[in-house]
């Protein structure tokens, strides 16, 4: 600010109203600070008026990975409601190290950013749940928010806020499509024991085996990763040990990928055979064929509430912390009646 008073040939003092912009000054010498602004390159100090409190802190989106498609379209609501309220969006991936988790929040802290959105699955044991009220607490001292998007809420206490959508629902949702299809044998691709997200689809799929009276048969309830290759496995491995089935529901559409890839190797037709369905709705799943019938997560919406929650709170009543955001079974041609 020195080197563009003595370009311009005025105090520094008259360099800081010129770009504040909260004093008057002739259009004379703002012509001339803003020429020297431009030929010295001049960036104004983001961090020194973040401290004063007189800029708009950055709206941080911290998640396990950047590719997934899923995860890619949380990031695009976060970054959208963001710029529309004239925020700068910063996003980092923990690739699920806990530690870098640690670190990224501590960076953003530093960074003074207005809300740090934390995405993804988790087990919420005791340790998690003292980990991530850590974080509430910290980010809640130095003026910032910290949102669990699509992640489990924390007991009572922490200030945070939750955005999640209905995993039980879009379960339920899911296996009594089948069901009323007349699947009576559904072989259930779910998440890892304990996982939030898994736990909560189980429940679901439960719920519609007893709404419909079929019993639940542990045998056909696979837990494992979410991944094409574990679908895969799950699938080839369940057909090798002669498990009887007629459906699929697969806890994510990538599970449901790998999942058709090992009945079509073992010479199965889907639909005509066993049919599948999938839960998220990425955008390649209308591609497929079959195209997959699946229940689709709002996650671009995710991400804009999550925004939108945290730096609206000031005017909200108390007791809008949680939302949970509604799941819909999306039709297409990978059922078929029994």
């Amino acid at each position: 600010m020195r080197d563009v008073a003595e370009k311009a040939g005025v105090s520094v003092a008259t360099v800081s109203r010129t770009l504040a912009g909260n004093y008057p000054v002739s259009k004379e010498t703002r012509a001339r600070v803003m020429a020297a602004v431009e030929s010295l390159h001049y960036v104004v100090n983001v961090h020194a008026k973040a401290l004063s409190g007189r800029v708009a802190g950055p709206v941080a989106l911290v998640i396990p990975d950047i590719t997934g498609p899923s995860l890619a379209h949380v990031a695009a609501g976060v970054e959208q409601e963001a710029a529309l309220r004239g925020r700068l969006s910063l996003v980092c991936a923990t690739h699920d190290d806990a530690g870098r988790e640690d670190d990224l929040v501590q960076l953003m802290r530093e960074q003074h950013a207005a809300a740090v959105v934390l995405v993804g699955g988790g087990v919420p044991d005791d340790a998690y749940r003292e980990r991530i009220s850590g974080y509430a607490k910290a980010l809640d001292a130095a003026g910032s928010r910290l949102v669990l998007c699509g992640r489990a809420p924390l007991p009572e206490g922490p200030p945070a806020t939750v955005v999640e959508y209905d995993n039980r629902g879009g379960a339920f949702q899911a296996t009594a499509h089948l069901l009323t299809a007349g699947h009576r044998r559904v072989l259930h691709l779910g998440g890892e024991p304990g996982l939030h997200s898994g736990e909560q689809r189980r429940a679901g799929h439960q719920d519609a085996l007893r709404a419909h009276g079929v019993p639940y048969d542990e045998e056909l309830d696979v837990p494992g990763s979410y991944t094409r290759t574990s679908g895969y496995l799950r699938t080839r491995d369940a057909l090798r040990a002669g498990l009887e089935f007629t459906a699929v529901f697969a806890a994510t559409d990538v599970v449901a990928f790998g999942a058709l890839a090992a009945l079509r190797e073992a010479g199965i037709d889907v639909p005509g055979e066993v049919s599948l369905v999938g839960f998220d709705d990425v955008p390649f799943a209308s591609d497929l064929t079959p195209s997959l019938t699946t229940v689709r997560v709002p996650y671009e919406e995710l991400g804009r509430t999550s925004v939108r929650l945290a730096l609206d709170r000031e005017e909200r009543v108390a007791g809008d912390d949680h939302v949970i955001l509604s799941t819909q079974l999306v039709v297409r041609q990978s059922v078929r009646p029994r």
